[in-house]
């Protein structure tokens, strides 16, 4: 085939098409027309592919054909109707299909915390290995309260948000590897024991839970959430049933992509909450109660929407027809 006699004959039907594709709206007559060239230039580059391939041409004819594809059978973009059903079906659907997971992870944490904290309580020369009386001096009765006030709400609730969410992305990310999500919980709960018994060695326990517990709660169980979610993804990739392991690590990689998205908006508020109650001039019992609201607000949460979005067959993973836009399929 004469490649340049072929392209001469046909480059006007290729401008067309193209012309087609760049218009902001089509009429019933040019949506027939983008159809009718769509098929002409498909056959055009299966007649190149197969007789005299050209790099540059197969490439441009390709895009060509993509874009039409996209303009004569439109892209689902997404809508508020998108994310409410995000926030009203598939990430509670992940959350309560996952529960045992991130449930076990904090029950397992919260008790080794509680341990710690009891021990080292019992030896209170450790205490004094790790600072010196001036250092925990300053911690008990500047560095702690004074943490939560340093800074302006504003930012201080931003520097939480990006801090909180980043661990999360970590322990989901790095999830699939276990060791390391085990490590860092074990140091966040080591991290919390010492200075918790710190505080209460020196009678201050009052104020330490009066301003760890408000935002804590919910805080500390978004980060279990996320560490539950990627031991998932280590035990999918260990144990996948009857799945294949690609589609399982898949399926359960997608899922938690979504609890992921969802743990912005749960972290975000706890940010606020940090950065405008824990520090408030409100009373203890006040700071205390809006911390236990919101914890027990995203177990009912999980516990009455999840469940019922579970009970219809949801998973936390994609859409089906988003599923089926993902496969590949032959050109």
């Amino acid at each position: 085939m004469d490649l340049d006699a072929f392209v001469a004959a046909h480059r006007g039907d290729w401008e067309r098409l193209e012309e087609l594709t760049r218009q902001r709206r089509l009429d019933g007559a040019e949506a027939d027309e983008i159809l009718d060239r769509y098929q002409r230039v498909a056959t055009h580059l299966s007649m190149i592919r197969s007789t005299a391939p050209d790099a540059s041409l197969v490439g441009y004819l390709s895009m060509l054909l993509a874009r039409a594809r996209t303009r004569s059978a439109g892209t689902r973009t997404a809508s508020w109707a998108d994310l409410g059903r995000f926030f009203a079906v598939s990430f509670p659907a992940a959350l309560y299909r996952l529960r045992w997971w991130w449930i076990t992870t904090l029950v397992v944490n919260v008790v080794l915390a509680v341990v710690m904290g009891w021990w080292l309580l019992d030896h209170p020369r450790i205490e004094s290995s790790m600072a010196s009386p001036e250092q925990i001096r300053q911690l008990v009765n500047n560095d702690f309260e004074g943490y939560y006030s340093e800074f302006a709400a504003t930012s201080f609730a931003l520097h939480v948000w990006t801090n909180n969410f980043w661990l999360s992305a970590v322990c989901i990310a790095l999830g699939v590897f276990c060791i390391p999500v085990v490590f860092m919980l074990a140091g966040n709960m080591l991290n919390l024991a010492v200075i918790g018994s710190i505080m209460v060695r020196h009678d201050r326990a009052g104020l330490f839970f009066g301003l760890i517990l408000p935002h804590g709660m919910l805080e500390l169980t978004c980060l279990f959430v996320a560490a539950g979610v990627g031991l998932r993804l280590f035990w999918t990739w260990v144990s996948p049933g009857a799945r294949t392991r690609v589609r399982a690590l898949a399926e359960e990689g997608r899922a938690a992509l979504g609890v992921a998205l969802g743990l912005v908006v749960l972290l975000l508020l706890t940010g606020l909450i940090e950065a405008f109650v824990t520090p408030s001039g409100l009373p203890t019992w006040a700071r205390v109660g809006i911390g236990v609201t919101v914890e027990a607000a995203f177990f009912t949460y999980v516990f009455t929407v999840g469940r019922w979005a579970h009970h219809r067959g949801e998973t936390g993973d994609v859409a089906e027809a988003d599923r089926g836009a993902m496969a590949p399929v032959a050109g």
